[in-house]
């Protein structure tokens, strides 16, 4: 077959099918026109899934009647008119093929009245073929209607969803946009039923919070950042609003909705530790950037780009992210269960033993002591004893349990001026400005050690305890080829192993500290290298040797049933000051809760 040149239509359906998958994508590009017009409200109309109509209303420039056959020609635009336009867009659109691409699957009206003329002009296009402009009525803008979409491609209408998730597409595709342009209103109408309805405004955050949902008003920090020629506003969710689905994170770079893989991950180190597996935080990001830096021609749908310096854009996000989550206190507040005024559960009174009392009455804080939770100087305070802080990469030996009358299940331990409950050996109580303070004490010393290992290793590897005899692991052939890719981490880690057959690893030296907190080499190792293979070959090693350092966190922390001394308590919530992030363990789950006063009150039916 010889070569030869497609014929305009077959062109032009062949662009439809890169720009227009489903009715969505119509509206993605006719609500992009409108925007790029300067349009103060636009108003959707989907019938049908959009199969049967899709219509657009703006009150931007307007199109002049002779500019009418154009705007339905391929790759005819007024965006841009040279490379170098094409190397610094600024539009949301600028390809020009799109209402060609759109009019070829579909029959399409365009009616259109610019700003201060006396009439409108309508122009009719069906399976590419386009009519002559007629004069009309209407008012200022441009009316944009699509009937019978994919009708001459019946492969692709049967490839369509349900009207109920076409719609839901559309209505997603508008709110992302809508939450870019605040300054114009918006309105989408499924046949006679109205779904959205944005009022224009000049606050930024009110269109976000009412796109994502008011409720969540109060757990959306402020993101304010700007830095190596980069902006960044934008609202972060606090670690309690993540939800199973990416579906409340939203990217724009220069008012654009992106994708890009490199601002992902910045998203994800961001909250690495405060969301647990599985989870995905809320964030909503508006980068600007000079558009010369920034390749938005990479795909017909636009939401793909490429940065010409992504380790730059990856740095920002991830700074202006983490300094946002640090500022803020991020410990939830729970609700206590049932109805308020019931009875106060029984708390065993009388089996409380005040450290060093001889087992009678606890001792309280004396009268206006403690409205907040206290300094890590203050809590040291008053011991009977100077204490120099723990070491938490040293073992923390468990405290006595033999003491008279003392029991298991509830032990305080006191100071002058804080009173610390260790209930079953698990979670400790104190007092803080809002409320009392739940801590679980595997998950806030898991998270001390990480901190403190990954400080550590960053002035250089861990300090390796050589064994006298090797420890040898059988281990599988992933497993193998795992300890090759992960040997350069591994040294840095203290781990001293090699392969000294087809499925044998000789381990022989770990790190110190591991070994004080008496974690078994070889099957942590073997841990290890299971999760290097699942992960397979990696181009950053830093995320990595994140995901170990938690596992070595993890594995030589204190653990639930560990006794703790009085000095080791007031260490603990001492150190919970001093350290990044201690709300979360590193695997995301919550250090801490707080049960409020107004909790407490309406549970003890009290009005204050």
């Amino acid at each position: 077959m010889g070569i030869k040149r497609l014929p305009t239509e077959l062109v032009n359906q062949i662009a439809a099918g890169e720009v227009v998958e489903r009715p969505a994508n119509v509206v993605k590009e006719l609500v992009e026109n409108a925007l790029d017009a300067g349009a103060g409200r636009i108003d959707v109309v989907s019938e049908g899934g959009g199969r049967d109509l899709l219509s657009v209303r703006d009150d931007g420039r307007g199109i002049t009647p002779e500019e009418l056959p154009l705007a339905l020609a391929p790759h005819a635009t007024s965006k841009i008119t040279s490379l170098e336009d094409l190397e610094s867009v600024a539009t949301m659109g600028f390809r020009g093929e799109a209402l060609a691409s759109i009019a070829s699957v579909s029959r399409l009206t365009l009616r259109s009245r610019v700003r201060g003329s006396e009439e409108a002009w309508v122009i009719g296009s069906e399976d590419g073929g386009t009519l002559e402009p007629e004069p009309t009525s209407g008012p200022e803008g441009t009316l944009v209607e699509i009937r019978s979409l994919f009708h001459n491609t019946p492969a692709r209408r049967k490839f369509l969803k349900t009207d109920a998730t076409e719609h839901a597409r559309i209505s997603e595709l508008l709110q992302t946009i809508a939450m870019a342009h605040p300054a114009c209103g918006f309105s989408l109408r499924f046949g006679k039923r109205t779904v959205l309805e944005l009022a224009a405004t000049d606050d930024p955050r009110r269109r976000v919070v009412e796109v994502l949902g008011r409720e969540l008003t109060d757990e959306l920090l402020t993101v304010d950042f700007e830095g190596g020629g980069i902006t960044i506003w934008g609202l972060a969710g606090t670690p309690s609003i993540a939800g199973p689905t990416s579906k409340r994170q939203r990217i724009y770079v220069n008012g654009r909705p992106i994708q890009d893989r490199a601002i992902q991950h910045a998203l994800r180190e961001a909250y690495r530790g405060l969301v647990e597996p599985g989870r995905h935080p809320t964030v909503v990001l508006f980068l600007e950037i000079d558009p010369r830096l920034v390749d938005v021609n990479v795909h017909p749908t636009k939401t793909e780009i490429r940065f010409r310096d992504s380790g730059t854009v990856h740095q920002a996000v991830r700074r202006a992210l983490k300094a946002t989550l640090s500022e803020h206190d991020l410990v939830p507040s729970i609700e206590l269960g049932g109805g308020g005024g019931g009875p106060a559960r029984d708390w065993g009174a009388g089996k409380l033993r005040a450290a060093g009392s001889g087992g009678g009455a606890p001792t309280f804080p004396a009268a206006g002591a403690g409205g907040g939770t206290p300094s890590y100087g203050s809590l040291r305070q008053g011991l009977e004893e100077p204490v120099s802080p723990v070491d938490f990469l040293a073992p923390i030996e468990p405290a006595p349990t033999g003491e008279e009358n003392a029991t298991p299940e509830l032990m305080p331990r006191i100071s002058n001026d804080i009173r610390i409950l260790q209930v079953h050996a698990k979670y400790l109580f104190i007092e803080d400005a809002e409320g009392v303070l739940v801590i679980d004490q595997h998950a806030l010393h898991e998270r001390m050690m990480f901190e403190q290992l990954k400080a550590r290793i960053e002035s250089g590897p861990l300090e390796v305890q050589q064994f006298l005899v090797p420890d040898m692991i059988e281990v599988d052939a992933a497993s193998i080829e795992a300890l090759e890719q992960l040997g350069p981490l591994l040294d840095r880690l203290g781990f001293d192993a090699g392969v000294i057959g087809p499925r044998t690893i000789a381990i022989r030296g770990m790190p110190s500290f591991l070994l004080s907190r008496n974690v078994e080499a070889g099957p942590f190792l073997r841990e290890v290298l299971a999760f290097g293979a699942e992960q397979g070959v990696v181009d950053e090693i830093e995320p990595l040797l994140a995901e170990v350092l938690d596992m070595m966190a993890c594995k030589a922390a204190i653990k639930a049933g560990d006794r703790l001394s009085d000095h080791e308590l007031v260490e603990l919530i001492a150190r919970r000051e001093e350290i990044e992030r201690a709300s979360n363990c590193p695997h995301g789950r919550p250090t801490s809760l707080r049960i409020t006063i107004p909790e407490l009150d309406r549970k003890f039916g009290r009005s204050s």
